[in-house]
């Protein structure tokens, strides 16, 4: 195993969860009537189904711009 290499993957993966992170941040903030956190706790199923999505979609996104 190459040193470098194992570097260079575990700095994607932490700019691809930064990346996460930022697009949940702006899609909270852009969607100020509703409150992510509260709902999931209140077990709303399409909430979750949707903040699934958009982590899923920001992964191939960005799995594609780093590839």
């Amino acid at each position: 195993m190459q040193l470098p290499i194992i570097a260079l993957n575990f700095g994607y993966a932490i700019l691809g969860v930064v990346l996460m992170w930022v697009s949940y941040r702006v899609i909270d903030k852009i969607t100020p009537q509703v409150d992510f956190p509260a709902e999931l706790k209140r077990g709303n199923i399409a909430v979750a189904i949707f903040i699934a999505a958009l982590f899923l979609s920001i992964a191939i996104i960005v799995g594609h711009a780093l590839n």
